[in-house]
C-alpha cells in the first residue's frame, strides 16, 4: 500500500465514524461461514454471502451463479464504483441475490430506513451488476434499497450516510478517485456496443441527490476555475431544481419534486424538442421526459464543457452534439470546474468511443477462442468538440466462463498494451483510445 492510499484509507476511516454517529452502529457481524464483511469501523454492517452454485446440469460447468471469483486488485484494478438502486425492498433483494438462477449479485446492499449495510460478494471477486462486463471486472457495485421512480420516499439520510462512509472507505482502499467519472449510477455505466444502449438501467435516478451524497464524500461542488472556464460542473438545488418527469413504464405522471435531472434541449428554448440520445433513440425522435430517459438530462455534479451561450441558456457538448440546459441569472446552476478535458488530435474529423476498453485482438493467444475486443458505440467525438475526463482506464479483459476455472486460461486477466482514457461523452461515462485524444488542463 503506498503512502497515498494509507493516508486516504485513515481518512476515510475517521469520516466514515463521524458520518455514522447517527447510527447504532455495533461491529461488523461475520456470517455463518466465519465471513467478516469488509467495512469501514463503525459502520453497521454483516456478511450474507450471494450464490455461488452450477443450476443445471454438473457437468456444465458454464451455468451458475451469480458471480466470479477473482483476484483483485492483484489481478483486475477496481477502478470503479457503481451505484444502484434494488428496485425491490431490502429482504427481496438478499433472497434473489441468495437464488443462482436469479443471475445477479452486488458486493453490498444498503437497506433504507436505518442505513444498514449488508455484504454478499467478496470485493475480490466479480459481482455481476452493472450490465457491462468490462465495468463488472473492474468495479464494485453498491445496491441501495428504492425505487427509482419513488427516490425521495427512500432515499434516507441514513442511507446517504452508510453509503458515502462505505464509499470513501472502497475508494481510499483501492485508490479510486472521489469523481463522477469513477462514482458512477447505473445510469453511468455505457452499453459495450451500440446495440446494447437502449437495454442499459438508469438508476439510482432523477431522485438521487449527487450534491449532498458529493459533499459527504468530502467533494462538495464549490468554484474551482475562473467564472469563464469552459468546464463546468452542473450544480442545482436538489430542492429548488423542481421537474416535472413522467413514469413513462406505468403510463402515470410523477409528482413535481426536487431532483438532480436538469432537461436537456436541442436549442435554447423551452419550446425546442428535448435532447435526442442516438443510444436510446436510434430514429432519431425526439428525448422525452420519460425519468427513464436518460439522454434528455443531465445530473448533478456531473461535468461538461461549454459549447455556446445565449441569454438565460448555456450550450454543452453532449453525446456528439449541442445540448441546452437553462441557466437563470442569479442561480447557482452551474459551477466554473478546473480539470482535465480530451479533445480529437489535430486532423482528426472524429474519434470512435467505446463502452470498454479490451485489448486489441493481436494481443490475445492466437489459439484463444474468445478475443474479446471493443466496437465502436453510435457517439463520436467531432473535431472542436471537448470533454470531461482523460483518466487512464485499465486495458484488460477477464475471461472467466466456468464456476470452477476448468478451461484452458479460465480466470485469466488479459492485459492489453493499447492505453484507453475515460471521458464523460454524455450521461453515461466512456472510453476513447489515448492515441486519439489530447488531454488538456481546462481552467
Amino acid at each position: 500500500m503506498t503512502s497515498k492510499q494509507r493516508t486516504r484509507l485513515a481518512l476515510a476511516f475517521t469520516t466514515a465514524g463521524a458520518l455514522s454517529l447517527a447510527l447504532l452502529s455495533p461491529a461488523a457481524r461475520a456470517g455463518a461461514d466465519g465471513m467478516r464483511p469488509e467495512c469501514p469501523r463503525g459502520l453497521a454492517c454483516d456478511w450474507v454471502p450471494a450464490a455461488y452454485q452450477q443450476t443445471g446440469d454438473p457437468a456444465d460447468k458454464e451455468t451458475y451463479g451469480n458471480y466470479d471469483t477473482a483476484d483483485r486488485p492483484h489481478s483486475n484494478k477496481i477502478e470503479f464504483i457503481v451505484l444502484h438502486d434494488t428496485e425491490e425492498d431490502f429482504d427481496t433483494t438478499l433472497k434473489i441475490f441468495q437464488n443462482p438462477l436469479k443471475q445477479t449479485s452486488a458486493h453490498y446492499v444498503v437497506r433504507s430506513a436505518d442505513g444498514h449495510v449488508t455484504q454478499m460478494v467478496k470485493n475480490k471477486d466479480v459481482a455481476w451488476q452493472a450490465g457491462n462486463w468490462y465495468v463488472n471486472s473492474h468495479s464494485i457495485g453498491i445496491e441501495q434499497e428504492g425505487v427509482a421512480v419513488e427516490g425521495a420516499t427512500w432515499y434516507t439520510p441514513e442511507m446517504y450516510r452508510s453509503t458515502a462512509a462505505l464509499v470513501r472507505y472502497l475508494a481510499a482502499k483501492y485508490d479510486i478517485p472521489l469523481d463522477r467519472q469513477h462514482i458512477i449510477g447505473h445510469d453511468g455505466v455505457p452499453p459495450t456496443s451500440a446495440a446494447g444502449a437502449r437495454n442499459m438501467h438508469w438508476d439510482p435516478g432523477t431522485y438521487w441527490d449527487w450534491n449532498r451524497f458529493m459533499a459527504l464524500l468530502g467533494e462538495p461542488t464549490v468554484p474551482t476555475a475562473r467564472k469563464d472556464s469552459r468546464l463546468i460542473t452542473v450544480s442545482p438545488t436538489f430542492k429548488d431544481n423542481e421537474q416535472a418527469f413522467r413514469d413513462c413504464e406505468k403510463g402515470v405522471d410523477l409528482p413535481v419534486q426536487g431532483s438532480s435531472a436538469v432537461p436537456l434541449h436541442t436549442a435554447p428554448s423551452d419550446d425546442a424538442p428535448l435532447f435526442s440520445d442516438p443510444g436510446i433513440h436510434p430514429d432519431g425522435s425526439p428525448g422525452t421526459n420519460c425519468a427513464a430517459d436518460w439522454g434528455s438530462k443531465i445530473s448533478a455534479t456531473q461535468q461538461a464543457v461549454v459549447a455556446g451561450h445565449a441569454p438565460g441558456w448555456t450550450a454543452i457538448w453532449w453525446y456528439g452534439e449541442k445540448a441546452w440546459f437553462r441557466t437563470p441569472a442569479r442561480t447557482r446552476t452551474t459551477t466554473p470546474t478546473s480539470g482535465y478535458v480530451v479533445r480529437p488530435k489535430t486532423g482528426k474529423a472524429e474519434v470512435p468511443v467505446y463502452g470498454v476498453a479490451y485489448p486489441e485482438k493481436s494481443e490475445y493467444p492466437a489459439d484463444f477462442a474468445d478475443q474479446r475486443v471493443g466496437t465502436p458505440l453510435q457517439y463520436t467525438i467531432k473535431a472542436g468538440q471537448s470533454y470531461p475526463g482523460g483518466g487512464q482506464a485499465p486495458t484488460g479483459f477477464f475471461y472467466a466462463p466456468t464456476i470452477d476455472a476448468s478451461y484452458p486460461l479460465d480466470h485469466a486477466y488479459f492485459k492489453g498494451k493499447q492505453k484507453y482514457v475515460t471521458v464523460q461523452i454524455g450521461h453515461r461515462v466512456a472510453f476513447v483510445k489515448a492515441s486519439d485524444v489530447d488531454i488538456l488542463r481546462a481552467r
